[in-house]
């Protein structure tokens, strides 16, 4: 097996991933729905960053790929119409370079199901290729995107970092992640009720069972508590002052779902948001361990619509 460098988890590539986060588009008078999803996959011998953009609001709908170089200096972005004007745009491929070597871009999306999220939920495939070998892979369609592009799967998988997402909804914001390989997405969903004349009340949900419900809301608008899902514990984080202190321009509810048991304080370096939240609101990964002992997290921004 090659030798893979890595010197990419070294602070500087962390932090780079962390402020790309918050570069994303935001909402404005439009609400426009989010699916960003962190990567480290290996392109070209090298770990480097790879951010998989999901964009969607009532003037278009959009796929947005990209990889930073190996000092996480340059970015090289490809960009896709997810609905173009003509049906077999749906389906394409595109080169670009990425530190003056050559990647390839394959993707279908002429079937492409959604279920309520700018990401697709089944049915397509987005294949991004380097040296023949598929080191970014999304989508259910896997035998169909290996057959295309000829190519065969990377030695190591590329592995999901941190996954956000911007939600709409008046009363209730639901969103998917998985958070145990071996299993199936899990669906989850925040309620909330601030209206009438009882206290604020939030229900958080996975699945269809109930795992958090917070009363008198208006004094524990911030809170965390540790769930079990599929017999694993999940930590889980809410931050919703805004939804109830901050009038017409309210800003989003914060929810941050961490799969793993609490550390020891003995073991805490920080924040209990480190690796998904810092405090000054950006959101990323910000540790140096080897590569095979990062967990995953899911970000959920939800903004409230009247």
């Amino acid at each position: 097996m090659m030798q893979f460098h890595r010197s990419l988890r070294s602070q500087s590539a962390s932090t780079t991933l962390s402020e790309k986060t918050t570069e994303e588009p935001l909402p404005g008078k439009v609400a426009q729905s989010t699916v960003t999803c962190f990567y480290q996959a290996n392109v070209k011998g090298f770990w480097r960053n790879v951010s998989v953009l999901w964009c969607r609001n009532l003037m278009n709908h959009s796929l947005h790929i990209t990889i930073d170089s190996v000092e996480g200096v340059l970015q090289y972005s490809v960009k896709i119409d997810v609905k173009p004007w003509h049906f077999w745009s749906k389906k394409g491929y595109k080169t670009f370079e990425v530190d003056g070597n050559q990647v390839e871009l394959y993707w279908d999306l002429r079937s492409a199901k959604f279920a309520g999220s700018p990401e697709p939920s089944s049915d397509y495939y987005v294949a991004l290729v380097s040296e023949e070998e598929i080191v970014l892979l999304l989508g259910d369609c896997k035998k169909k995107a290996y057959k295309r592009t000829k190519s065969k799967p990377a030695a190591v998988d590329a592995i999901l970092l941190v996954k956000k997402e911007n939600v709409f909804a008046k009363k209730s914001f639901s969103t998917k992640a998985r958070f145990d390989e071996k299993t199936k997405d899990n669906e989850i969903v925040v309620d909330i009720s601030t209206g009438g004349s009882n206290d604020p009340e939030m229900w958080i949900s996975v699945d269809g069972t109930v795992l958090i419900n917070v009363k008198n809301l208006q004094w524990k608008f911030r809170g965390n508590q540790t769930v079990m899902v599929d017999k694993q514990p999940v930590q889980v984080f809410w931050d919703v002052h805004d939804w109830l202190f901050s009038g017409s321009r309210s800003g989003p509810g914060l929810f941050i779902f961490k799969p793993g048991p609490p550390e020891a304080e003995s073991e805490k370096e920080g924040s209990v948001m480190d690796g998904c939240e810092s405090d000054d609101g950006s959101v990323g990964y910000y540790s140096t361990m080897n590569i095979a002992t990062i967990e995953f997290c899911l970000v959920l921004y939800a903004y409230k619509i009247e």
